[in-house]
C-alpha cells in the first residue's frame, strides 16, 4: 500500500510540531548518532539520554574510543544493559580507525563494521549523510502493520519483507516530494514511539489517520501488528561466592564472547538439578578456578531479568580452603579490597551485591 506524498508531507510537518527535543536530534554528526542509535536499542529513551552523554564525555571521538581498553569502555557502559553493544562498539571504532578515520557513509558499508545491520545501518545513513533509504525497527513496523492492515505475523519472512517494501515505497514518495529520508525515518519512529503505541493508537492525533486501513476496517487496531504467542521464561537458580582472603575480596572476568561477555563478578554458575546451591557454588568453583571454598552464611539473593530468561542470584561467603587457583574458565581474576570493587564492571544483578558490599 503506497502513501500519498501529501500524507507523507503531513507526517513531516506533524513531526516537526511534536517531536521529543532529544540531545541526539540536534547534531548531525555520524559519531554522535551512531552512539545513540547503539544505545537505543533494546533501551528505553528515559535510560538512554545519560549514557548518552556519559559516553561522549569519556569517548568524544571515534579515535578515543578506539584506543581505550575495553574493560574502560565496559565500565561507562555498566548499567546499560545488552554489553555486546558496548563490545561492538569498541571493535567498530577499531575498524573505523583502520580504514582511516572516515565513518562510512552509505548503509552498505556501514553494515561491515561490527555491531551495525540493518536498522542501524538506514538510521545512521539516513540521519548523517540523508541516504534514502528506510529504518524499520519496531516503531516502524507497528506503524506499517497498521496502516497497511497486515495480518499476518512479523516474525514471519515473507510479511517482515513486505514491510520493508512499503518502507521502501514511502521513502520514494517522499524523496520525490523533496522530504528529507532522515526526517521521513524520524517522524515515522516518533509516530509509532508516542502516538501508534503497543497497547494504545492515539488516533485522533495521527497525521496518517485518514490513510490508515487499520483504522478503517478494524475495532481496535491495536490487535496488529500479529505477533505469536511467546513461549514460557525460564528461570534459573545461580549460586554466587564472596571469597575473603587477607581482606579482600575475590572477582572473575567472564569470557569475551557470550554473555555478559568481559564484565566482572562473584564467581559461580547455575545450580543442576539435585544439588544444593552451597553444593552449586563448591562445584563451580572447582570448575572455574581449580579451588577448594567452605560455603559459610548466605548473604543475599538478587532477582534479575534478562531477554529470554530469569535469574536468582544467592550469594553466600566463603572462605578459601585448598587449590591454588586457575583460569579453567574464566577470562581473568583478582583479589581485590573492597573499596577498589567499584572501579570493575558488573552485571547489574552483582551490582546490588557490590552495593551491599561497600556500605557495610
Amino acid at each position: 500500500m503506497s502513501l500519498s506524498a501529501t500524507a507523507l508531507c503531513s507526517l513531516a510537518e506533524w513531526f516537526e510540531r511534536v517531536k521529543r527535543d532529544l540531545p541526539w536530534r540536534n547534531t548531525r554528526d555520524p559519531y554522535h548518532i551512531w552512539i545513540s542509535e547503539i544505545l537505543l536499542q533494546q533501551t528505553q529513551v528515559a535510560t538512554v539520554e545519560p549514557y548518552y552523554h556519559r559516553f561522549l564525555a569519556a569517548f568524544p571521538t571515534v579515535e578515543a574510543l578506539a584506543a581505550a581498553q575495553l574493560d574502560s569502555v565496559l565500565k561507562v557502559w555498566e548499567g546499560c544493559g545488552y554489553y555486546a553493544r558496548a563490545r561492538n562498539l569498541h571493535k567498530a571504532a577499531k575498524q573505523v580507525v583502520a580504514q582511516g578515520g572516515g565513518i562510512p557513509r552509505t548503509s552498505g558499508e556501514l553494515k561491515k563494521l561490527a555491531g551495525i545491520g540493518e536498522y542501524t545501518s538506514a538510521a545512521i545513513a539516513s540521519l548523517a549523510f540523508g541516504e534514502a533509504v528506510p529504518v524499520l525497527d519496531g516503531n516502524v513496523e507497528r506503524v506499517i502493520a497498521r496502516v497497511t492492515a497486515e495480518h499476518g505475523f512479523i516474525t514471519e519472512r515473507d510479511v517482515h519483507q513486505g514491510l520493508r517494501r512499503v518502507a521502501e515505497e514511502w521513502m520514494q514518495t517522499a524523496v520525490k516530494a523533496r522530504l528529507a529520508p532522515g526526517a521521513v525515518n524520524e517522524a515515522l519512529m516518533e509516530l509509532g514511539a508516542t502516538v501508534c503505541k503497543p497497547r494504545e493508537a492515539l488516533c485522533d492525533n495521527c497525521p496518517l489517520r485518514r490513510a490508515c486501513a487499520g483504522r478503517k476496517t478494524l475495532k481496535d487496531v491495536t490487535v496488529l501488528p500479529r505477533k505469536p504467542a511467546k513461549p514460557t521464561t525460564p528461570h534459573y537458580d545461580i549460586g554466587a561466592a564472596i571469597v575473603r582472603k587477607h581482606g579482600r575480596i575475590l572477582i572473575t572476568k567472564r569470557p569475551l564472547h557470550g554473555l555478559l561477555g568481559g564484565l566482572w563478578e562473584f564467581p559461580g554458575g547455575k545450580q543442576e538439578p539435585g544439588e544444593s546451591l552451597q553444593e552449586c557454588v563448591r562445584r563451580e568453583l572447582r570448575e572455574e578456578l581449580a579451588i577448594d571454598v567452605e560455603v559459610g552464611a548466605h548473604v543475599i539473593s538478587v532477582k534479575h531479568a534478562y531477554t529470554h530468561f530469569k535469574i536468582t542470584l544467592h550469594c553466600f561467603e566463603c572462605t578459601h580452603s585448598g587449590g591454588e587457583l586457575q583460569l579453567v574458565h574464566a577470562a581473568d581474576a583478582k583479589w581485590v579490597l573492597p573499596t577498589e570493587l567499584r572501579r570493575y564492571a558488573f552485571p547489574k544483578a552483582d551490582r546490588v551485591v557490590l552495593d551491599l558490599l561497600t556500605k557495610n
